[in-house]
């Protein structure tokens, strides 16, 4: 027993501590059970089965000791060593895990529920969650009449499923629970999360639509011009304070027409629709504006060109260039009227609708012009090289930048869409080193290139730089 004792009292390091208090109390054990002893040796001693009584106890006695060691040995009684009693440092996943989950893997949760605008209706949501070992590591309310969005970020246990939170919320009187997987980016709060969008949106104005859909999650974003292209009615007017309708929003477009933000899966909230019209706003107010970056490279036989980026200040020299392509160079890459189109450079010069590269030469003549263009939930890269200016490894430059582009966007594929006989667009698509699927019908070809992260590094173009790098 003094060993035992001794054993599991111990100090910080794993060193024993002796209490003086403790050694009196065994002492007076021992006497006490000396002087037990005593009286019972000379009441059995005395009494005429004395002898075979004192067998029989010792025998039983043994019995009893060596039934004890064997149990022991098997079904340890000793209390597992902590990491503050050995001094060892926990691992990420404890520390990730936090208090009462350590040892466990945990998982960030992004979870909206509505309860009843009443008094104890937020404390009985917490109650449950933590019923289950789930932090709230943010919190948002959202008050809609009678009753209360709530928006929390969680961390649960690993083994915890999205079924078992969501159950539990029912039962605390949650409704229209909608519950997905976090990252770390979630862990930043909402106040600095919408000023750096903010901040993206004002040093670019193509960053708009990818800001909104940072800002709103998974959502399909589309900008209608005032006048389409093609020609024929525009969309219907929206008043200047926007349309929210559950799971559509609808804001003026700073430059005209309208932005549609649709998110059928989950419906906005008020405050999402005030943040996300504070972000337009702010784009209105700042207007036309791009990155005025630019990149000198120098092509295979040794002449410079200049890639930068372009908006619709480019309009004129877009135009003159297309009046210097062959209908053949325009047929691949408009597949429709050559003719119709210069009505679509203004659409594809916008900065509301894309990227747009621009190559020049030192004249400043443009002579090669590089798309990229938000598509719903889609990204397309279009290419145009003027005729002489071709198999110069010039669209091959243009093509890796834009993927670079939609990479840095967070996109998580680019598509192309051109002819069947277009080699040299299926030569580049392929050079970019990245998984790649193809669809043809009536000789359109479309190749669709995922952006996976691990083929993120390959994205490149061949040509040397002669000037300081840029942001194009």
């Amino acid at each position: 027993m003094t060993r035992d004792m001794c054993d599991v009292t111990r100090a910080k390091h794993g060193r024993p501590v002796h209490h003086w208090r403790r050694d009196v109390v065994e002492l007076a054990a021992v006497f006490t059970a000396v002087a037990v002893a005593d009286v019972v040796a000379n009441l059995v001693g005395h009494g005429p089965d004395g002898p075979a009584l004192l067998a029989f106890s010792a025998a039983a006695l043994v019995a009893t000791a060596g039934f004890h060691t064997w149990w022991a040995r098997r079904h340890g009684h000793a209390p597992p060593v902590s990491d503050t009693d050995t001094g060892a440092r926990p691992s990420s996943s404890q520390e990730q895990a936090g208090p009462g989950v350590v040892g466990a893997e945990s998982t960030l949760w992004r979870m909206r529920t509505t309860v009843k605008d009443a008094p104890g209706s937020l404390a009985a949501l917490c109650t449950a969650l933590a019923g289950h070992r789930v932090d709230i590591l943010s919190l948002q309310t959202h008050p809609l009449g009678e009753d209360t969005v709530d928006e929390f970020l969680l961390r649960g246990p690993g083994a915890l499923a999205a079924a078992d939170i969501t159950r539990a919320v029912a039962r605390a009187g949650g409704s229209g629970t909608w519950i997905e997987r976090a990252d770390a980016h979630d862990l930043v709060d909402a106040p600095t999360r919408v000023l750096g969008l903010a901040t993206r949106t004002a040093l670019d104005a193509a960053e708009l639509p990818l800001a909104l859909r940072q800002l709103l999650g998974r959502c399909t974003i589309r900008s209608l011009p005032a006048r389409p292209a093609g020609g024929g009615r525009g969309p219907a007017d929206v008043p200047v304070e926007g349309v929210l309708e559950d799971t559509v929003m609808r804001l003026r477009a700073p430059e005209g027409g309208v932005i549609t933000v649709e998110r059928p899966y989950l419906p906005f909230t008020p405050t999402e629709f005030a943040r996300a019209r504070a972000l337009v706003e702010l784009d209105a107010r700042l207007g036309p504006r791009i990155p005025r970056s630019q990149d000198v490279l120098t092509l295979p036989e040794g002449n410079d060109i200049t890639v930068r980026r372009a908006d619709t200040g480019d309009l004129e020299a877009a135009r003159a260039m297309h009046e210097r392509c062959s209908a053949r160079t325009l047929g691949m890459r408009y597949h429709g009227p050559v003719g119709d189109a210069d009505r679509y450079l203004n659409h594809l010069l916008s900065p509301r609708f894309g990227r747009t590269l621009a190559v020049q030469t030192p004249s400043g003549r443009v002579v090669g012009l590089g798309h990229l263009l938000w598509d719903g939930d889609e990204t397309e890269v279009a290419l145009l090289v003027e005729d002489q200016w071709q198999r110069r490894g010039i669209g091959r430059e243009l093509l890796g930048r834009l993927v670079a582009m939609a990479v840095e966007a967070g996109c998580e594929s680019v598509y192309a869409v051109t002819q069947s006989s277009n080699t040299g667009m299926v030569a580049a698509m392929r050079g970019l080193g990245l998984p790649l699927d193809y669809q043809i019908e009536e000789g359109t070809l479309v190749i669709t290139a995922r952006l996976d992260s691990a083929e993120r590094g390959a994205v490149g173009g061949p040509l040397s730089r002669s000037g300081e790098p840029g942001n194009a």
